[in-house]
């Protein structure tokens, strides 16, 4: 498989490498990072089987190189500008992934990819502008900002972003907040992981949930499990010896 990736930033375009050789066999990978190199390259290579396009590359943007060339293979955007899904699909754009994108968006599109073009040059459906709507809608979708707390004198709006990490408490769930204050939220933890944000939230454990900002660091611990230092606490957190690995690779996204 030949793959062309366009990306300007040195760390998106080392994990978009990885991210495809963790889901395809063995190919080869060319890496552009201006309009001229990616003109330059498209000039002189016959034929691809897929382009990974970011939108804004350091002399410009990308579809000054669809303009100047049309490419015959899909493309998959992968950026951080979610007002192109109208270029993307006058190009051969079959999916829009929004930064920072997750391995399951990731794999969705891909997925599209291996679904829409099993051979090269295969005919892109004619519902794909349809498709891409919508997938730029599911990457766009709107997480809880607030968690309503009930006290004594009223009810106040907790603002998630205040929120450290959830603990699980039998039939309802603690949000500790940057102050260490501690607040009853009367859900389950799994409601609450999914009105959250995973590319800022991570269940670490069964009954904690953390919030990667207020990590400062974290290290090795007994059995394979990491010890989790956070912000402005004496606390510290342990992560499962499963969600280890994962929990590296979430924060090093």
């Amino acid at each position: 498989m030949d793959i062309l990736i366009l990306e300007d930033e040195q760390r998106a375009g080392e994990k978009l490498i990885d991210t495809i050789k963790s889901v395809t066999s063995p190919a080869t990978i060319t890496w552009k990072r201006s309009i001229v190199e990616a003109i330059d390259f498209l000039k002189t290579t016959p034929s691809l089987d897929i382009i990974f396009s970011d939108i804004e590359l350091l002399d410009g943007n990308v579809f000054m190189v669809y303009d100047a060339i049309q490419p015959d293979c899909p493309i998959i955007f992968c950026t951080a500008y979610n007002t192109f899904y109208v270029n993307a699909f006058n190009t051969n754009g079959i999916a829009y992934l929004l930064k920072p994108y997750t391995i399951e968006s990731f794999n969705a599109a891909w997925n599209k990819f291996l679904l829409l073009c099993k051979t090269k040059k295969e005919a892109i459906s004619t519902n794909v502008f349809d498709q891409l709507k919508y997938l730029l809608e599911l990457e766009k979708k709107q997480y809880k900002s607030t968690f309503s707390i009930k006290k004594r004198d009223g009810v106040f709006l907790l603002k998630v972003a205040e929120i450290m990490y959830f603990q699980a408490q039998g039939d309802f769930v603690l949000a500790i907040d940057k102050n260490d204050n501690k607040h009853i939220i009367n859900n389950s933890l799994k409601h609450i992981e999914n009105e959250i944000d995973k590319n800022t939230f991570f269940k670490i454990n069964r009954s904690e949930i953390i919030n990667r900002n207020n990590i400062i660091k974290y290290n090795q611990h007994i059995k394979n499990r990491l010890k989790i230092t956070l912000n402005n606490t004496e606390t510290t957190l342990y992560t499962s010896n499963s969600k280890a690995s994962e929990f590296k690779n979430w924060l090093h996204q």
